[in-house]
């Protein structure tokens, strides 16, 4: 038998020195060497996590080893500091995995999944790309020519089992969200959700960049939503754990 440290150690190594909390979940449960003994074993990871030396935070909800973190940093994975806040490294790799956690929350909940292809090469952790991680090789032909072209530059599309647009979703990490924005514009007369995902602190500007008279349909109809970063990790882990339910009211 193991300790419960050492199944959660173990499930980061064999996800390759660093993972979301969900899959953390997912795999350190499934040790069968190791004994939880409580209703809760997902607070017991979180406890883990976020106290046990050799366990390092590289985002909220995203956790990885000591031992990793040169390796790492040279795949441009490296931990947000008030130093690096602003560099490049640090806001392509946040921008690239949220994109991730959004291609992998649509697959868990049925859709097929598109990025843009000047995105498929971009890494989302260690092993995966985001090409990788897609569902559709190529955006499905739903309507016009110059709609269909429009969309494909939204950072990730949701599919239905029609092939028809289900979400838009922007990732607007330093970059303005008011071109996010007219492309929603561009695309409003589709019946599909329009999401902004982006660090909490911008929910303000998100809130007077929709207040601009040019937006005004967008606003009037209640067409955009904002998804802060956290909450969208929060999602995919708990779409994570409904995905091992066998019932879900």
């Amino acid at each position: 038998m193991i300790t419960q440290h050492e199944a959660v150690v173990a499930a980061i190594e064999q996800l390759g020195g660093i993972a979301p909390l969900g899959e953390i979940y997912q795999l350190a449960l499934r040790n069968p060497d190791c004994k939880w003994g409580t209703k809760t074993p997902q607070a017991s990871i979180r406890r883990i996590v976020r106290h046990t030396k050799g366990i390092f935070v590289v985002r909220k909800g995203l956790y990885a080893l000591e031992s990793h973190r040169r390796q790492l940093a040279s795949n441009g994975i490296v931990e947000t500091t008030a130093q690096n806040a602003d560099s490049k490294e640090v806001q392509q790799f946040t921008h690239y995995y949220y994109q991730g956690l959004l291609l992998k929350v649509g697959e868990l909940k049925h859709f097929d999944t598109f990025v843009p292809n000047q995105d498929k090469n971009k890494r989302f952790l260690q092993e995966k790309t985001l090409g990788e991680l897609k569902t559709l090789k190529d955006i499905p032909p739903f309507s016009y020519p110059h709609l269909v072209a429009r969309s494909s530059t939204i950072d990730v599309i949701w599919f239905n089992e029609r092939q028809m647009p289900h979400s838009f979703f922007e990732v607007e990490h330093s970059t303005d969200i008011q071109n996010s924005l007219l492309k929603f514009c561009d695309l409003q007369d589709f019946y599909a959700r329009m999401v902004i995902v982006a660090d909490e602190y911008r929910k303000e500007e998100f809130k007077k960049k929709l207040a601009e008279a040019a937006f005004r349909d967008l606003r009037r109809m209640s067409r955009v939503s904002f998804l802060s970063y956290d909450e969208l990790s929060r999602q995919y882990e708990n779409a994570i754990i409904d995905a091992e339910r066998h019932f879900i009211l």
